[in-house]
């Protein structure tokens, strides 16, 4: 199939919170049947809630630094699928997605053809088989490999890796993963494997018993990056300079809560003997868009995918720390499983003037259900995005959040450096 035809099948198999199929079974006949692309190479393993992603890139820029040639898998995408699949700090090609796609599809329907699947593999296992073919293609000595949804049960956990790691765990996914934080971690840690070393990030102090519960099972002695030295210089709205075990870094990262992914990363790469000076440089190149990006500075807009309560306190305390004092308008949405009411109790306060609306999925709450969820007193309603911005009167500060989708619609259309058009 071409690239477009690709992307059309693998959105028709469903989104990737509908169509989520918890279990291995259907990854382990794919991967046989494909040669298994996912033994070759080696792996650092993520799971978490919060972080995971911005440590993965840490993790991954520090290891091309250090001369590997890289893997890097993340979900969900901002703009273009290939986006999810990274060779040596690039997203594949959409020639050489199509091609895996190709692949995949071609063996999961023989698979059919024998009885032995009784529907095509999900969207996110059929993109996790093709990360798995162009890694090996590609002959990468490191693949950084971010877990889709929970850990124990999720088509990532398919690889004997490496390292395993896991950053802050909070409430996300309920309806798959439990109602606790107990239940949460123990799926997260899931991933673990007897005999692999792991690095814990900071945790709340239940889901750190659960991991450690966990641990103990398997006889896995973890390193915890709550435990490093850590000594923050400087922090400005475009990253923090800081000290963290005797080591000075600059993370690029924007945000606090970087401050524990960049914690949790060196820790990693600590256990796989990365030097000092590649993690320096790494760490400097790091990028992680969609995360408090500034991605126009007249008027200035922030895009941040805080799509649960801990990211949207993550987002506030940013706009508390660098832009107190600003006029701020607030353009919201947020995915059908997200809970809005309590994101609305922390970032609705903030603004002066809440834009609510919706990016192009099915997935998305409409702007009146979005309003009957987390009220409040100065909320306009847009279906889309471009009609919320024609809302917005002389702006000051804008920051679009709720959903990883809405702030890929915003990057796209105005961030300059993606060809979008200037604000």
């Amino acid at each position: 199939m071409s690239y477009p035809d690709s992307v059309r099948y693998l959105y028709a198999l469903g989104n990737e919170i509908r169509s989520v199929k918890l279990g291995l079974d259907r990854m382990h006949m794919l991967l046989e049947r494909l040669g298994h692309p996912e033994r070759r190479g080696r792996v650092v393993h993520v799971a978490g809630t919060n972080g995971k992603g911005s440590t993965c890139a840490l993790i991954e820029a520090a290891l091309r630094a250090a001369g590997y040639r890289t893997g890097l898998f993340t979900s969900p995408h901002l703009i273009e699928p290939t986006e999810r699949i990274r060779i040596a700090g690039r997203p594949v090609s959409p020639a050489d997605f199509a091609t895996a796609f190709d692949q995949v599809h071609a063996a999961a329907l023989a698979l059919l053809a024998e009885g032995r699947l009784d529907h095509h593999p999900s969207y996110f296992e059929t993109v996790t088989a093709m990360g798995f073919l162009l890694f090996a293609g590609a002959e990468t000595g490191y693949t950084v490999l971010e877990v889709g949804l929970g850990g124990r049960l999720d088509a990532t956990n398919v690889v004997h890796p490496a390292l395993c790691v896991i950053t802050r765990i909070d409430y996300d996914h309920q309806q798959f993963l439990g109602d606790t934080i107990e239940q949460i971690a123990a799926e997260k840690a899931g991933i673990l494997k007897p005999g692999v070393p792991a690095v814990f990030g900071p945790q709340r102090p239940e889901a750190e018993a659960a991991l450690e519960a966990c641990a103990r099972r398997l006889r896995i002695a973890p390193a915890r990056a709550a435990a490093l030295p850590l000594e923050i210089i400087e922090e400005s709205a475009d990253g923090t300079h800081l000290i963290v075990d005797g080591l000075e870094v600059v993370c690029p990262l924007a945000g606090r809560h970087q401050v524990e992914n960049a914690a949790t990363a060196v820790a990693a790469l600590r256990q796989l003997g990365i030097s000092g000076e590649a993690i320096q440089e790494g760490f400097r190149a790091a990028r992680w868009p969609g995360r408090l990006q500034r991605i126009c500075r007249t008027p200035e807009i922030l895009v941040d995918g805080a799509h649960n309560p801990n990211g949207a306190e993550a987002l506030a305390a940013h706009l508390g720390r660098f832009y107190a004092g600003r006029r701020i308008t607030l353009v919201y949405a947020s995915m059908r499983d997200k809970p809005v009411a309590a994101i609305g109790r922390i970032l609705f306060p903030l603004a002066d003037t809440v834009i609510l609306t919706a990016p192009e999925t099915d997935r998305a709450l409409p702007p009146d259900e979005l309003a009957r969820l987390a009220p409040g007193s100065r909320l306009l309603q847009a279906p889309h995005l471009d009609a919320a911005w024609k809302l917005i009167r002389d702006p000051d500060l804008v920051v679009v959040t709720g959903s990883l989708f809405l702030a890929g619609e915003a990057i796209r259309r105005w961030d300059p450096a993606r060809g979008g058009f200037a604000c």
